[in-house]
């Protein structure tokens, strides 16, 4: 599936079986190299991981909690320890910021704002944190959860890796980990599943395309404007 973006294309794909990390990661940089070059379109790929875990740039030994829980990937997007696994959406953002502005910080926070407004059409208000990465839900007496978390790398001004969306994921592989490094006792994690909300994988993934226009392109809400 392709979408008109910003007056490009941009290439929508799903992988119907769980993606083996290091043969995403490969993909990856293959498709980065070549929307640098310019022989292939942007490309926001949806998928789901078999469970595993993936250390960013900042992660601690320490963080890794039990270490024979699940895989461990060491991989170069920013940030510390996430979980991946099943009933979790993926969505990795091959975009090129030479074209968009080419401000890493903006790019961050427009993707911040897609999942803002993707969860609110589940009825879900999700928000920024000074301070942590990722988006947030007030549950009541001072507990917050993290329902989505972001991490990326950009190489040549395109962009990839991305998001992770908890749909309906066991939340007890969180438990290996001190997720993106947050150790607080009032923070923790959730997902659409356990606030309630019976969310298919296709009905998130539609309303993940439904919004990507208004952040992302040329006339959306985003603070990243293409340099046309």
């Amino acid at each position: 599936m392709a979408q008109a973006i910003s007056g490009t294309t941009v290439e929508w794909r799903t992988s119907p079986v769980f993606e083996p990390y290091e043969t995403a990661v490969a993909a990856m940089e293959a498709r980065a190299a070549a929307i640098h070059e310019g022989t292939a379109p942007e490309l926001v790929w949806l998928l789901e991981h078999p469970s595993l875990y993936t250390a960013g740039t900042s992660a601690k030994d320490a963080e890794l909690l039990d270490p024979g829980s699940f895989p461990v990937h060491r991989t170069g997007r920013g940030g510390r320890y996430t979980y991946h696994g099943p009933g979790q959406r993926v969505a990795y953002v091959l975009l090129d910021l030479a074209t968009r502005g080419r401000d890493v910080r903006c790019f961050v926070h427009d993707l911040e704002e897609w999942l803002i407004r993707t969860l609110a059409g589940f009825g879900v208000t999700a928000e920024r944190r000074p301070g942590r990465v990722g988006l947030w839900v007030v549950r009541g007496g001072g507990r917050e959860d993290k329902i989505a978390a972001i991490g990326v790398r950009v190489r040549r001004w395109v962009t990839y890796h991305g998001i992770s969306l908890n749909v309906a994921p066991d939340l007890s592989h969180f438990r290996a980990i001190v997720p993106c490094g947050i150790a607080e006792p009032n923070l923790g994690v959730t997902s659409l599943a356990d606030l309630g909300i019976a969310a298919s994988m296709t009905e998130v993934d539609a309303a993940l395309a439904r919004e990507f226009d208004g952040v992302f392109g040329a006339g959306g809400a985003g603070r990243c404007r293409p340099t046309a």
